[in-house]
């Protein structure tokens, strides 16, 4: 392949050489560099790699992507970019032959339900006979292959890579959550969805290695409708004016509140049996349909009707639609892990007070005879979560049971102490024992008939850290066990 083939999205400037080299590799990791490779010199908050233009020459490297004008040596072809980043996308797309144009895709972003909301439109798709590609917080997920990803939404090579995967493994359609450092660091570059997805927004993740403030993290996250063909926007949102005023996209709204909407959640019912917990609804709008989703809660009726509000533009068959809602599993989120007339164990990723309180208040309105909360925080974290996640259990739980959760590099028993400091002044009542095993099989053993537990914190990981050392622990497995142990 010829360096020019890949530079027909690129605006650049010829700093020196042929743009005629052979080429079959696009790298931005100096220790990756080797004859046929093009090097994309990247300045980042810790390391500017047009440091390590010398070594990546002498590796083998003839093809140089700059952002900034430095001296290269000769018979050494450099371009220069006004940013690297986005560079390396529409590099990285072209590489592998724009895989995601293969595809049909669909972008999910917004603060909260984004991976609950990509696993229904994948389960629903599945159930429809559709084979998905996904990626997001549980990672590139092709068929039954997962494998893990340090971001959300990957670094755009890395992207472009499991697209092509995913064509070759005969995806028809992508699923992929969107985050707002995506946008910021040009990850998702040169992609236009075909359907873009936005299911709420609130402030988080600003600080210094994220947004600046609030206004920053929602421009970010409205960069969607700028880069999809049809978007489909939460309108009961409160900042759904701010996020839509410079939608260039073919615009559509879902709603459970507000009037008018193209889609609309009505007839809402909270269900609750020993074989079945979740929700059942009636879609109205442009798309009728009565569903039934076995994920408790309003945010889930939210999550579903966004879900729906996509899959209707895909002529998919209504029934497979409603069984792929009633029988989905979203690892880690609001999941229903073990139900009986005795009690229902729910394991989610609830790891603050915004999503406990979100939680434990939708648990309440199933009216459990007892809700029961174990929970711990991650060490080497702010104590403020440690405080008001202890002040939200002792409000809104009837039972806790403090555990651990990451400890990290921090003694359990001192988190322990932190979150029981302010438990206390509640009047909720509580225990605490260290091991998160032994308080997962204490809950399910002492649990009384029509009692739902709620085990938060890790979700979906398949591990606890302590004293920097990770060992398997999964959340869903140990309820299982303790189960079986109860059992027999």
């Amino acid at each position: 392949m010829k360096f020019k083939e890949w530079l027909k999205d690129l605006n650049y400037e010829v700093l020196q050489g042929s743009l005629d080299k052979d080429v079959d590799e696009i790298v931005y990791d100096s220790r990756k560099a080797r004859e046929g490779a093009v090097f994309v010199c990247m300045k980042g908050t810790k390391v500017d790699s047009h440091e390590f233009i010398p070594a990546v020459v002498e590796a083998g490297v003839k093809v140089l992507v700059m952002e900034e004008k430095v001296s290269v040596p000769e018979g050494v072809t450099a371009i220069y970019v006004h940013n690297a980043r986005e560079a390396l996308a529409l590099l990285s797309a072209a590489r592998f032959g724009y895989p995601a144009e293969k595809m049909v895709t669909i972008g999910v972003t917004g603060t909260k339900g984004k991976t609950t909301t990509t696993h229904m439109i994948k389960t629903i798709l599945e159930s429809c006979g559709k084979k998905v590609g996904m990626i997001g917080t549980t990672g590139i997920v092709i068929g039954d292959v997962v494998t893990p990803t340090k971001n959300t939404t990957p670094e755009s090579y890395e992207l472009h890579e499991a697209f092509q995967t995913m064509v070759e493994a005969g995806c028809e359609y992508l699923v992929m959550e969107v985050s707002s450092q995506a946008y910021k660091m040009h990850r998702v570059a040169g992609i236009t969805f075909d359907y873009g997805l936005f299911t709420n927004i609130s402030p988080d993740h600003i600080g210094p290695d994220e947004h600046e403030d609030f206004d920053e993290y929602l421009y970010y996250k409205s960069r969607i409708f700028n880069t999809c063909k049809k978007g489909i926007m939460n309108k009961d949102d409160v900042h759904w004016e701010q996020v839509t005023k410079e939608a260039s996209c073919q615009l559509y709204f879902f709603s459970m509140d507000a009037q008018g909407t193209d889609f609309k959640a009505d007839n809402i019912h909270y269900v609750s049996q020993s074989d079945f917990v979740g929700v059942e609804f009636d879609v109205k709008g442009r798309y009728s349909l009565p569903v039934r989703v076995n994920i408790p809660g309003r945010f889930n009726v939210a999550n579903a009707l966004a879900a729906v509000s996509i899959l209707s533009f895909l002529d998919l068959p209504k029934d497979r639609i409603c069984h792929g809602l009633e029988h989905l599993s979203v690892n880690g989120r609001m999941e229903i892990v073990y139900s009986s007339e005795k009690c229902t164990v729910i394991v989610d990723y609830a790891h603050n007070a915004i999503s406990m309180e979100s939680l434990l208040t939708t648990l309440r309105d199933y009216n459990p005879k007892r809700l029961v909360c174990v929970f711990g925080c991650g060490g080497n974290r702010s104590k403020d979560r440690r405080y008001s996640m202890g002040d939200s259990a002792g409000r809104l739980a009837d039972f806790t049971i403090i555990t651990a959760d990451n400890s990290r590099f921090e003694k359990t028993e001192d988190i322990i102490a932190d979150i029981r400091g302010s438990i206390s002044k509640t009047a909720g009542k509580f225990i605490e024992i260290p091991d998160r095993r032994e308080a997962i099989r204490y809950s399910i053993a002492h649990a009384e008939p029509g009692d739902m537990i709620a085990i938060i914190g890790k979700g979906h990981e398949d591990y606890q850290e302590m004293n920097g050392v990770r060992h398997h622990f999964l959340d869903r497995e140990e309820v299982l066990e303790a189960v079986k142990i109860l059992n027999n």
